[in-house]
């Protein structure tokens, strides 16, 4: 479970910048084709925030649909997975969102 490492890392990178500042939301971009589970960082969030200063913080995720462009004539389409393709037949298909993990946003008090 990867999650864990990765929300560890979103906890110190939060603590260190909220810098003794009460943190009272997180609010983290999930892509759709990123491999992260949004449920598995929402039970790890709680687990790695307990006795720390974003104890109690509240975890807001915005999932990012994925998005794909052909190589082959530029059309855009939505991707729920790496093995999407055209409708024009092609399968040489570039990831354009929805493969991102980030913190967007944190508010303190």
């Amino acid at each position: 479970m990867h999650e864990l490492g990765i929300t560890q890392s979103i906890v110190e990178i939060c603590s260190a910048q909220a810098a003794g500042a009460r943190v009272i939301r997180v609010t983290l971009e999930i892509g759709k084709l990123s491999a992260v589970l949004p449920d598995a960082i929402r039970f790890c969030f709680d687990v790695c925030t307990q006795g720390t200063e974003l104890d109690g913080t509240q975890l807001q995720i915005v999932e990012v649909p994925g998005r794909g462009r052909c190589r082959r004539c530029g059309c855009e389409m939505c991707m729920d997975d790496f093995l999407a393709s055209c409708t024009c037949g092609s399968i040489d298909i570039q990831c354009v969102a929805g493969e991102t993990l980030r913190i967007k946003e944190m508010e303190v008090v």
